[in-house]
């Protein structure tokens, strides 16, 4: 196996254990085959040989579950395999104390279960701001439309100001509550359900087509509105 006369080396994150390509056995005890050894002297050794028995493997991919199963084992190991064809060793994971990897698991659930509130009072915030929003939009169609009725107005922000949904509310003008923006969403709230124009496009007319056969069916209700 390329690399077995590489005795373990002591580094910050611990010693050197291999996972080896080809079946190999401990020269020691003669146990095996080895899924794991520890080089010693250019000769394999099994953990238990290498007093490192009693570890356990933590596969790579937890980036702060290996963190913090370092800093909690007083003992660990760093598990590398050889990558042929790109002719060097690889990182597999960690072999750390049992009792390490606990506390760590607990640490991460703890900041897992802080997370869940963190995200749940932000989305308790966003919300609440929503609504807000929602209420001054409602307000502001309003004052540009007197005659539109409460409810309606209403549905007119819930609709147009919804989060996530790309609709003119959540535009920047949207958002400064600008008359155009206002009157957009009014407009086009007018037009699905005041006028056929869904049923127009249904049939096949094209759009710009529809809106103008619609025209003045729209400039009658906002006209009301306005009045």
């Amino acid at each position: 196996m390329a690399g077995l006369a590489t005795p373990p080396i002591p580094t910050r994150t611990g010693l050197l254990v291999v996972q080896p390509l080809r079946r190999r056995h401990c020269a020691e005890c003669r146990g095996g085959p080895l899924s794991l050894l520890v080089v010693e002297g250019g000769a394999p050794r099994c953990l238990d040989c290498a007093d490192l028995g009693h570890l356990v493997f933590l596969p790579r991919g937890d980036t702060a579950l290996t963190r913090r199963s370092r800093e909690e084992s007083g003992l660990s190991a760093v598990v590398v395999r050889f990558n042929r064809r790109k002719g060097r060793y690889e990182r597999q994971g960690v072999l750390v104390e049992e009792a390490g990897l606990a506390r760590a698991e607990e640490r991460c659930l703890a900041d897992a279960e802080a997370r869940r509130r963190r995200r749940a009072r932000d989305a308790a915030r966003r919300a609440a701001e929503d609504v807000r929003f929602a209420e001054a939009f409602a307000a502001e169609v309003r004052r540009l439309f007197p005659g539109c009725p409460a409810d309606r107005a209403r549905g007119i922000a819930t609709h147009a100001s919804a989060r996530g949904s790309g609709r003119i509310g959540r535009s920047a003008p949207g958002r400064a509550l600008s008359e155009g923006a206002v009157t957009s969403a009014v407009v086009a709230s007018v037009r699905h359900v005041d006028t056929p124009y869904d049923e127009l496009l249904m049939s096949g007319v094209v759009r710009h087509e529809a809106r103008r056969r619609i025209a003045r069916d729209v400039e009658a209700v906002l006209r009301g509105w306005r009045e």
